[in-house]
């Protein structure tokens, strides 16, 4: 993971890396069914803190990813972001974003949490795109991206498994040039 030198900050939230005492919130969110409805491992199965330990380890020593806590502006642990699959070469990552605390939901704290990360990708990182999929059903979290200046790309026919369903998602991706526009 490259670690971001210092916390982010944005209107309501603040961005951190992430450390060991996050584990216990991440095993309960991961452990949520509403909130894993929404996240891209409904298939597989609950988490515990031993394999909550070891995907951070993991991500530590994985130059492709970047990955942060997000806090509310009085410290409370909402969520996790990250910018995965970076490609220096290709100029390009995706995002993956969960907010874990389900009374967070649709009070602004991931619109400002993506526009941190976006500014770190294009600023920091030298990227020229970053995507991201979603399932097509996922109605406030389009919404989110778009206002963030995420576009619609395309559909992602029966791309991922929700409870063993097959599920469309949503590609949708920002350029650095439309970034700077905004």
């Amino acid at each position: 993971m490259i670690a971001p030198d210092t916390a982010l900050r944005g209107t309501l939230v603040r961005l951190r890396p992430l450390a060991e005492p996050d584990i216990a919130s991440l095993v309960r969110w991961y452990n949520d069914p509403d909130v894993l409805y929404w996240l891209h491992r409904s298939e597989e199965p609950a988490t515990t803190t031993a394999a909550e330990r070891s995907r951070l380890e993991r991500s530590v020593s994985d130059p492709s990813q970047v990955a942060w806590m997000i806090e509310t502006a009085e410290g409370r642990a909402i969520g996790y972001v990250r910018i995965e699959g970076i490609d220096p070469p290709h100029e390009r990552a995706q995002l993956a974003i969960a907010i874990g605390e389900r009374d967070c939901w649709g009070a602004g704290y991931g619109a400002d949490t993506i526009r941190l990360v976006l500014r770190y990708g294009f600023e920091r990182l030298g990227l020229r795109r970053i995507e991201l999929i979603t399932d097509i059903d996922n109605a406030r979290g389009i919404r989110c991206y778009e206002k963030c200046g995420f576009v619609r790309e395309g559909v992602l026919r029966q791309h991922r498994l929700r409870y063993g369903k097959p599920l469309d998602m949503r590609q949708m991706a920002i350029l650095r040039d439309e970034w700077e526009g905004k």
